[in-house]
């Protein structure tokens, strides 16, 4: 049995522990926010916080993630980073926006007034099919706003 914590609750799953975290995320947990892409930790759909820092949960044994806070999409439900991406209309499919808006609010957290070329660097690697990297831009600076931080542009 593994122990994790995920959005602050606390959780037993009976899994092997090379399973990679985002599956047990998605299938013991059924939180479904956080999406598999490329399973090579190269698209950034299944990025969650843990302790903090965006990683990619494809990646991640579950074993690797006992003892550590786990914040998914869905732990993140109030952020300012979430009213933003509605307010500046940039989902399109949606399937790369759990990866983005967790690492926007990583971001956040780390530098609450990024400039353009810190949200480049911090998005860098997340993809975006549909191609709206300027509205994700203009999104993490209407959030740093949101919070009452200011944005950086």
């Amino acid at each position: 049995m593994i122990t994790l914590v995920v959005n602050g609750k606390k959780h037993l799953v009976d899994v092997a522990p090379d399973t990679p975290l985002l599956w047990v995320i998605r299938e013991k947990l059924g939180l479904s926010g956080t999406k598999y892409g490329c399973g090579e930790g190269l698209c950034g759909s299944c990025t969650v916080l843990i302790d903090g820092k965006p990683e990619r949960s494809c990646l991640i044994p579950v074993k690797d993630a006992q003892g550590k806070r786990i914040t998914t999409i869905e732990g993140v439900s109030n952020h300012p980073v979430k009213k933003a991406w509605l307010s500046e209309e940039v989902s399109q499919c949606g399937w790369c926006q759990p990866g983005q808006i967790i690492s926007a609010v990583a971001l956040l957290t780390e530098k609450p007034k990024p400039s353009d070329a810190d949200i480049d660097s911090a998005m860098e690697g997340i993809i975006c099919r549909c191609g709206t990297y300027k509205r994700i831009r203009a999104a993490i600076h209407t959030a740093a706003a949101l919070s009452g931080k200011g944005g950086g542009r």
